[in-house]
């Protein structure tokens, strides 16, 4: 800032002058003459760009008044006054508020089996979910009880996912708002079991990306295994040997469930395929190795051995005859003899980490039986 003789000041960026007295009205309304440096106003500027969480936890006492409506509503259709008081005791108005010892999804759920035959249903089959077919949560429309709906479908797709039902679990899980819902915590950590043990990568970060931007809030279990999940999603390549371990894990895990159907043979098929393919790519390495490797002996050699320096009859006194070798028309390279086979596994032994020998070793015992089953 520039002071003239005349009284006026010059302002930095327009060429042109203001009276003294009105720069001075101007400074003291706290209105800005000159741009300077302020860390303060940066890190205010910084902190208003910080991404915003998407979601948060509903309070003890929204949840509380919520649930109340809902038993409220009910009263009329009750099955008893019994089952309605013992409704309305689970949430009493002088309880601590978000006490920690408290699962808010076990208690919505409870409230609504005294009061619905449905959800009693599904509470009572929490141990197996899988031996029952709640098709009235897949069928309800959106204003038929929606808050019932969008309750028991969170609460018995955590349960098929804490036994291992993943695909299962993921129907219920997948639409389900997390803005409305009772537990978003719950809701988003169990999608997000569901997507990494499926190796859905795009949609397992994405999901745990929105669970931790409330890692402060949400339980520290979930927490932890979130960013052990997150961690684990990024590292994972597309057909690595690690990722065709994992869907054979998958499989293993279906069979057990008694799963032997065609998603469970199509990802059967998919690691088959996937093996094939890098074990002709290191076959292919090999030859290549081989090939070089052969080319340097020869020009190495005795006798000084080098190309032709023209294209020309070679002048060998050979007989031009290839050695015939013997071949099994039915054979495959999966029924190689011990030795090859041990060899061939110590080969690709060294282009992976041990522990994926037996994926490997797998392999050849399926190929050399024939069986189709993992």
């Amino acid at each position: 800032m520039n002071c003239t003789r005349s009284g006026l000041i010059v302002l930095p960026w327009r060429r042109f002058t203001v009276p003294l007295w009105l720069a001075l009205l101007i400074l003291s309304c706290g209105l800005p003459v000159c741009q300077a440096d302020d860390p303060a106003a940066t890190e205010a500027e910084e902190d208003s760009l910080v991404r915003r969480a998407t979601w948060e936890m509903p309070s003890w006492d929204t949840l509380r008044a919520r649930t109340r409506a809902w038993i409220e509503a009910r009263a009329d259709a009750a099955p008893d006054a019994g089952r309605l008081e013992r409704a309305r005791a689970l949430w009493p108005a002088d309880e601590p508020f978000d006490d920690p010892t408290t699962d808010r999804l076990d208690r919505c759920a409870a409230s609504m089996a005294l009061l619905d035959p449905r959800a009693a249903g599904l509470v009572a089959a929490a141990e197996r979910p899988e031996t029952v077919d709640p098709g009235w949560l897949k069928e309800a429309a959106a204003g038929d009880d929606q808050m019932l709906v969008e309750v028991m479908s969170l609460f018995h797709g955590r349960q098929l996912v804490r036994h291992g039902f993943f695909d299962e679990g993921r129907v219920f899980l997948t639409d389900l708002d997390v803005e409305t819902a009772v537990d978003p915590a719950s809701l988003l950590f169990h999608r997000a079991t569901c997507e990494h043990w499926l190796l859905d990568a795009e949609s397992g970060l994405n999901t745990l990306d929105r669970l931790l931007e409330q890692s402060e809030a949400i339980p520290v279990r979930y927490e932890r295994m979130a960013r052990l999940m997150q961690s684990d999603l990024q590292a994972l390549e597309d057909e690595s040997l690690d990722h065709i371990a994992r869907r054979m894990r998958d499989i293993t895990r279906r069979l057990d469930l008694g799963q032997a159907g065609p998603r469970t043979q199509s990802v059967q098929d998919g690691v088959i395929e996937s093996l094939d393919k890098m074990i002709a790519k290191i076959e292919e390495q090999q030859q290549q190795q081989s090939e070089s490797g052969g080319a340097g002996g020869g020009a190495g050699g005795s006798g000084g051995s080098r190309p032709m320096d023209d294209s020309q009859a070679a002048g060998g006194k050979g007989p031009g005859e290839v050695a015939r070798k013997d071949l099994d028309e039915g054979g495959e390279w999966g029924d190689l003899p011990p030795h090859e086979r041990e060899e061939a596994l110590q080969q690709i032994a060294r282009e992976f980490p041990p522990h994926y020998r037996e994926v490997i070793e797998h392999y050849f015992k399926r190929l050399a039986s024939g069986d189709d089953s993992p």
